[in-house]
């Protein structure tokens, strides 16, 4: 059986002067596909098995290359934007004809030359598209163990459950919504540390540090945004938690210990509703 967005070792059961036809063994010739002449390998004969990737042409067509393409069936990856036309986006996949990526799979608004994660599935017109839903292809078999620094995209952002990350461009891993940090934004790489790995393979993580150190970070942060309020932040711990998260990029709490680290360390001092830095 011919599939579509995937690598095939097929045999070629027929030579023309524009390239050879291919089928999965000669008793199932009925069913072939063409491999154009100037992908065809020198002394290639009939009865040589070619390894080919099967798609559609221009003119819907089924057809083989030789080229590797950079996104198959089952996979995840990068690609660029081409172009955008009137019902999606066009990217460059490696192939002579670009993969379509239709609006109703984009998680954002994609623009030429922006670099989107997706996989590849087929539409209901057999077709081969791209979406950038992955959330189903990725893997939950990682080598990585608590506490272990990732790198990954997020592909999703959720107000229930919080972001979700792709690590590697390959695992699947969530941020969940209470460890959401300052600002994760969609269709961008981050850095975080890997909270918990779940019985199913699946990744939690946590774009903060281990409590201790990001108390300290919180400190040092608090302290560049005093600074930048001329050495007198207009607030207290007392405000409310939508000003704080506001202004900070911190929770309540966050905010509080960070204030609590600075005062130990006599590092500003509460006055009245304000916070002044002690400078030496």
């Amino acid at each position: 059986m011919l599939r579509l967005g995937e690598k095939q070792e097929l045999v070629i059961v027929k030579k023309v002067d524009f390239g050879v036809y291919l089928a999965t063994a000669f008793e199932t010739a009925q069913e072939r596909v063409l491999l154009p002449a100037k992908q065809v390998p020198a002394d290639s004969q009939v009865g040589d098995k070619l390894e080919v990737f099967l798609y559609r042409d221009s003119s819907d067509r089924m057809i083989a290359t030789t080229t590797q393409p950079r996104l198959m069936m089952g996979q995840v990856a990068e690609l660029t934007v081409a172009q955008i036309g009137k019902v999606g986006a066009f990217l460059d996949w490696g192939l002579e004809k670009d993969l379509f990526l239709p609006f109703k799979e984009q998680t954002l608004r994609v623009h030429p030359g922006d670099r989107v994660l997706c996989a590849l599935y087929l539409d209901k017109s057999n077709r081969l598209c791209a979406t950038m839903n992955v959330y189903k292809y990725l893997r939950n078999d990682s080598h990585y163990q608590k506490n272990d620094r990732v790198t990954g995209r997020v592909y999703e952002i959720s107000e229930q459950f919080g972001a979700f990350v792709a690590v590697d461009n390959l695992y699947s891993a969530l941020i969940p919504k209470k460890e959401m940090y300052g600002e994760v934004r969609l269709n961008t790489d981050i850095e975080a540390r890997v909270a918990e790995v779940l019985e199913d393979g699946r990744l939690t993580l946590s774009i903060r540090e281990k409590a201790y150190l990001q108390i300290e970070k919180d400190a040092q942060e608090l302290l560049s945004i005093i600074d930048s309020y001329e050495g007198v932040l207009p607030f207290n711990d007392k405000v409310s938690p939508e000003i704080i998260k506001r202004e900070t990029g911190m929770s309540k709490n966050e905010f509080k210990r960070a204030v609590g680290n600075l005062l130990k360390n006599r590092q500003i001092q509460i006055d009245g509703k304000v916070i002044r830095r002690i400078y030496e």
